[in-house]
């Protein structure tokens, strides 16, 4: 495997996972357009925050224990799925629970080459 390849296949899930974290983030953004008070306006965003705390706790673990974030991750794309009730168009599904299958698949690739990829984490 090449260095290129290593190196693509080591940081592509964690990279990946800061920008779905980051993309989730933006929705919570919405809070500031209610008009509450100060603190309600607070309270509101951290409820809106929660999916982005589990996103980036997620990530802690799974970058030390690859195979628990492919199949976190994988469980998270089909929890949401579940969740909703699949009441809401694909694309909504292809933004949301796709990039969490992307992630998880490409955790579980990162721990089926541990081996392969020590070099690629400088």
């Amino acid at each position: 495997m090449s260095r290129i390849a290593r190196r693509t296949i080591y940081w592509s899930p964690r990279l990946l996972c800061i920008a779905l974290a980051l993309f989730i983030s933006v929705f919570a953004l919405d809070v500031f357009s209610e008009h509450l008070p100060f603190w309600r306006m607070m309270l509101a965003l951290a409820m809106h925050m929660v999916p982005t705390a589990v996103l980036v706790v997620l990530l802690a673990i799974a970058w030390r224990w690859p195979w628990v974030g492919g199949v976190a991750f994988v469980a998270l794309g089909f929890y949401y799925m579940w969740m909703t009730r699949l009441h809401f168009p694909l694309q909504v599904y292809l933004a949301i629970s796709g990039p969490a299958f992307l992630i998880g698949l490409l955790f579980l690739a990162n721990w089926l080459w541990r081996n392969e990829l020590k070099d690629s984490r400088a």
